[in-house]
This record gives structure tokens, sequence and C-alpha cells, in this order.
């Protein structure tokens, strides 16, 4: 019997996906987007409320890429502080961005119920766990920050996230009750459906091959038919979609594995919140609807060849929950996440009336989910100046770009013996 490289919990356990078609000819739309997850259905679903005819082109199927392969943890804002921002982009948009950032997990919350999306929302809340003095310090500055501007977080002691987690080692870490968890392939399906039901076209398979200038507008050519409209967006977080998008972020591959589910009166996770730590090297971990423990982190430099490529996360897993230690995975499931270098979005103008946005990083289901209504603003003629958008600019390669694989795979070992240096001292 041959064992599958991949054996997505997601995939076998989505709603059903939409019913989708290619482009055949030529057709017309106000707005082009390219890509079919949170960002580009959330905006196709804003513009189409507003009336705005708007085409998806996604190049699989809606949530093929990230969208559909992550831990679907819904987690409040950037990983930046307010300073920051500001310092970055001065106090007006720096402040937006923040805003922005404290309300996105509730925008995303309540588009899934006012759209009745099926995707087992739980908003149970989000823990980041400290496992050393040093994170334990960051956790408390973060959940101080959080706190002085009224938002719903609780600082936990060691023996309060022992409890909640079921997890030894941590020092202590904080609660935020906004954040919680979702189907992210459900969700991607659901927001595909929204926007069709809004008025959107939603096309797949229907990977954009070209997109040149047709007189004042832009005509997106794929290998059955082609689109023509006056502003484009493209939505694939980096992957392609124009020469040399991929260039401006770091693909890094994150790999999850999941049981098969837990005994009802398990004390691992008892309320179902979603974690992860303060690491440079990230772990996080939730239950799924049906009680299976979900892990995941950093990946292998390449993509998974069988239950053998996640040992990394496994290991993670049986230092989590020791009597787990030797359960063989259920499934086994990878997908990469572009990063940029100082882990902010991107928004690049590529010419008059292009412009590509990157803003996932890791943290991306809160975050994309409710940029949608936000960039079908800018899309439909307001200044992102005035917006919670970063400023537009032009295409901005990472420096030595081809060496990223070297990039990763150093940065890596540094970045774990970081960790490693600061559990030790």
């Amino acid at each position: 019997m041959t064992v599958p490289a991949q054996r997505s919990l997601w995939a076998e356990t989505a709603e059903p996906a939409p019913a989708l078609t290619p482009p055949e000819g030529a057709s017309e739309a106000e707005v082009a987007i390219v890509g079919g997850g949170y960002t580009g259905l959330s905006t196709a679903l804003a513009l189409a409320e507003r009336g705005v005819a708007v085409t998806v082109l996604e190049a699989e199927a809606p949530g093929a890429g990230a969208s559909g392969a992550n831990g679907g943890q819904v987690i409040p804002g950037l990983r930046h502080y307010v300073s920051d921002l500001v310092r970055e982009y001065g106090e007006a948009t720096g402040r937006r961005l923040h805003a922005q950032g404290s309300s996105d997990a509730d925008v995303t919350f309540a588009l899934i119920q006012r759209h009745g999306i099926r995707c087992d929302a739980e908003r149970t809340g989000w823990i980041q766990v400290a496992d050393n003095p040093s994170a334990l310090e960051e956790g408390r500055q973060r959940h101080r920050a959080w706190a002085e501007r009224g938002a719903p977080v609780r600082w936990l002691s060691a023996e309060e996230v022992r409890a909640m987690t079921g997890a030894e080692g941590y020092l202590g870490g904080w609660l935020d009750e906004r954040g919680g968890t979702v189907q992210p392939l459900s969700l991607a399906r659901g927001l595909a459906r929204a926007a069709m039901a809004a008025g959107a076209r939603v096309q797949a398979p229907a990977r954009v091959t070209a997109i040149r200038p047709d007189g004042r507008d832009w005509r997106l050519e794929t290998a059955t038919g082609s689109v023509r409209a006056r502003r484009v967006l493209i939505a694939t977080n980096g992957q392609g979609g124009w020469p040399g998008l991929p260039t401006t972020v770091m693909p890094v591959w994150s790999f999850q594995t999941a049981t098969d589910p837990l005994s009802p009166a398990t004390d691992v996770l008892p309320g179902l919140q979603a974690v992860s730590d303060t690491r440079r090297v990230l772990r996080y971990w939730r239950r799924d609807r049906d009680g299976r423990l979900v892990v995941g982190g950093k990946g292998t430099i390449r993509a998974p060849r069988g239950p053998r490529s996640f040992g990394t996360v496994e290991r993670m897993k049986g230092r989590l929950y020791p009597p787990l230690a030797h359960a063989a995975p259920a499934y086994w499931w990878g997908g990469r996440v572009s990063v940029t270098m100082d882990r902010l979005p991107r928004l690049f103008e590529l010419a008059e009336g292009v412009h590509a946005i990157i803003q996932c990083n890791g943290k991306g289901v809160a975050w994309c989910t409710a940029s949608g209504p936000i960039l079908a603003e800018m899309l439909t003629g307001a200044d992102p100046r005035d917006l919670a958008v970063v400023p537009p600019t032009p295409l901005r390669p990472i420096p030595l770009h081809p060496f990223r694989t070297v990039y990763a795979a150093v940065g890596s070992l540094y970045l774990r013996a970081r960790d490693a240096l600061e559990r030790a001292a």
C-alpha cells in the first residue's frame, strides 16, 4: 500500500466545495481578483455587496493554498506594537493599522455569522504561552499593551496555563478572548459561496497566464478564456500572478499533524482554546470539532514526502503531551507560508490600476478575512492613505532572493539555537 505524501484533516472534514467553472471566451468586470484565498474572496464579497461587478480567478480551487491548509487559529492583530507601526508608517496610518488588528477577529466572526458560513467557528480564545524568562517578559508586555487599550485579555499563571492546556513546562502566558478557531478550508469555501450569492463571479480552475494592457483596462488571460477589468488585485500572497512578485517573499513550509479524536475526559485543551508560543521557530496547537489534537510548526525546506517528513512536529507533540508521544499521526499535511522579511504586510502598486497585496505572515485568518471591505474601498476609488492598509510601493524584491533556500536553512538553525539558549538560561 502506498502511503500518501499528505493526508489533510481539513480536506477530509471540510464542507463540500462549491461548483465552479473556468472562464470561457472573453468576459468583462469592473474589478478582477487573482487568487481565491481569504483576501481575494473577502474582497470580492465586499465588492459584490457594493454592487461592483467582480470576477475572482483561482488557479485551482478556493482555499487550495495556505487558506485551506493553515492551523485555523483566529488570532487578533499583527505581531507589532502600535509604536512599531507608527514608527514605520507614521502616526495616522500606524494607528489605523493597529486599530484594524484590534478588531479583525471581531469582523471575521461577525462575517461568518452574518453569512451563515459553516466552518466550525469557535470563539474560545487564543493563548500565548512562554517557556523561558525572556518569553515570559515578552508575553507580559504584549498582555499589558492590549490591556491598556481595553482588549479582553487576561494574564495566566503557570498553574492556569497547565490547567487550560494540559501541557507541562510553561512559566505562564496570556489569554486573548477575541481569538478562536475555524475549519480553515470550510471558511474559504464558505467565503466563495457568500461572494457568489452576493453577485461575484468566482471561476476555477483559472490560472492567470498573463495580465496585459487593453486600452485603459487590463486583460487577464487564462488557458480557456479572458477577463477584461478596469482594476486588478493580485491576492496570491506573493506566490505568482505578476513577474517578480515571488521575489518579494520568503516561502516557508509549515507542517501539521493531527491525532484521532481524544477522549472527552482528556485534560488536553478542555476549553478548546487555540495556543501558540513565543519561540522564533513557532509551534501552535488546537483541537478540532471532533476532539482531534492538531499540532503545527516549521516543516522541512521541501514539500513533504510522507509521514517521516513530519518528525519534528511529532516530537513537538510528544514533548507537549508525553502520553501521546508514541501515537502515530492520523493526518499529516503541510503548506507554504509567504513571509516578508519584517513580517509586515505589503501593498505593491505594479501599474496604474494593478495592485498586489501580501499580508499573511502566518497570522492571516483574521487579518486577511477582515481586510476585504477595506481593500474594496481602495478598489472603488478611495485613497489608500486614508485606509487601514500599508502605503502602496513599487515592487521590492528581497536581496539575493535566489539564495532563499540557503537563507531558510541557516535562519532556521540560528533561530533554533536562540530558542535553545533562552530555554537553558
